[in-house]
C-alpha cells in the first residue's frame, strides 16, 4: 500500500490490484487501473491529487460477479460495491444488499478472508435515535453479514461524504489466509456496544494484523465506548494518537514507529478550514516517514470533528 501521485500521461504500475483516488474528478492518470478501480467522492485537503494504490503479488485478474467488481492477484482480492440507496428502497436495504453480496462472494472466493474494508455515503450524521443514518447503516450491515459463516470482523472505516448523493459505497480487501483481529485495551469492542449506539452493534475489529504489517480501523477520540472531548480539536487529535499507539502496542509494535515501508495515515476532518493545523500538528508527532492525507469528511458521531485510520508497513506489505 502507498499514496502516489501520478502525472496525466503516467499509467498506473502493473501491479496495481486496487487504486482509489478521491474527490469529485476523474483521477488524472492515464489509462484505467489494471485492478480495480475506486473513485471517493471526499474532497482532499491536504494530499491533493494523491492516489491510494494497494499492490498484488502475483498476476493481476479482474472481472465481476453480481454486485461486486473484484481484482486478484496473488494472496490478495480488492473488491467493491456500489449501490444506490433509492433503488434499494432507504440506506437500512442498501447496506443489507451490499453486504449480502459480498458475504456470498467471499463465501464462493479463494480469498475467503475480509481483513479491511471501507464505508462511504453522505448525511451520516441525519436522523434522530435509532433513525440516525449511522445507525440504520450499521443495522443493514449486520443483516447482510449473517450469510458469513463464522466471520472474523475485519477492520473497517465508515464515513460521511458531504456531498448528498444516494450512493452508498463499499470497497475491501481480501486474503487467502486469515489476518488476525485485535482490539484496543482503551476502548470497548464496537461489536459490544450497548443498545444506546443502536440496534445494531457495529461489526468490525479495531484492528487486523496481516501478513508484513497491521490495518487499523477508523480510530476517534473514544475511550471506552464514549466520545471524548466533544468539539475540541487539538484534544481529539491527541486521544487518537493515544489509540493508535495501543493499537501498535497490542500488535506487539511500538507507538506509531515506523516498521519497514512506514505508515500510511488517512485523516477524516469535518471543517476543511482545520487542515493546516491538523496537518501541522501530525507532522510534529509522527515519524518524518508517514504518508498523511487529509480529506473533508463527516464522522459517525456529530460531536467528533476528526477520525484517522492507518496501515503500518513491513517490508513485504
Amino acid at each position: 500500500m502507498e499514496y502516489r501521485r501520478l502525472g496525466a500521461t503516467e499509467a498506473l504500475p502493473p501491479t496495481a490490484l486496487c487504486a482509489i483516488s478521491f474527490g469529485a474528478q476523474p483521477p488524472g492518470f492515464a489509462g484505467p487501473p489494471p485492478g480495480l478501480g475506486v473513485q471517493v467522492n471526499l474532497q482532499a485537503l491536504v494530499g491533493t491529487g494523491l492516489t491510494e494504490l494497494w499492490h498484488a503479488d502475483g498476476k493481476l485478474e479482474a472481472g465481476r460477479d453480481g454486485a461486486v467488481h473484484f481484482a486478484s492477484g496473488g494472496r490478495y482480492l480488492a473488491g467493491r460495491v456500489e449501490i444506490d440507496e433509492r433503488e434499494a428502497g432507504g440506506l437500512v436495504a442498501a447496506a443489507r444488499a451490499a453486504y449480502a453480496a459480498i458475504s456470498g462472494f467471499t463465501r464462493r472466493s479463494g480469498h475467503r478472508h475480509l481483513l479491511r474494508m471501507y464505508n462511504y455515503f453522505s448525511d451520516i450524521n441525519a436522523g434522530v435515535g435509532d433513525a440516525q443514518r449511522y445507525k440504520l447503516f450499521c443495522s443493514g450491515r449486520a443483516a447482510g453479514f449473517q450469510g458469513l459463516v463464522n466471520p472474523s470482523w475485519p477492520a473497517a472505516t465508515a464515513i460521511g461524504r458531504q456531498d448528498h448523493s444516494p450512493l452508498l459505497q463499499v470497497y475491501w480487501l481480501a486474503g487467502e489466509e486469515p489476518g488476525r483481529p485485535l482490539e484496543n485495551p482503551r476502548q470497548m469492542s464496537a461489536f459490544h456496544y450497548p443498545r444506546e449506539y443502536g440496534p445494531a452493534a457495529p461489526t468490525f475489529s479495531r484492528a487486523m494484523q496481516v501478513r508484513g504489517g497491521m490495518l487499523i480501523s477508523g480510530t476517534a477520540s473514544v475511550l471506552g465506548h464514549a466520545s471524548h472531548h466533544a468539539d475540541d480539536l487539538p484534544a481529539q487529535l491527541a486521544e487518537v494518537l493515544r489509540n493508535l499507539a495501543s493499537l501498535r502496542q497490542a500488535g506487539g509494535g511500538t507507538p506509531l514507529a515506523p516498521a519497514g515501508r512506514g505508515t500510511l495515515l488517512k485523516i477524516y476532518l469535518r471543517e476543511a478550514a482545520q487542515a493546516g493545523f491538523v496537518a501541522t500538528y501530525l507532522r510534529e508527532q509522527v515519524p518524518a516517514q508517514t504518508q498523511m492525507l487529509v480529506l473533508g469528511a463527516d464522522i459517525c458521531r456529530h460531536e467528533l470533528l476528526v477520525e484517522i485510520d492507518a496501515a503500518h508497513l513491513g517490508h513485504g506489505a
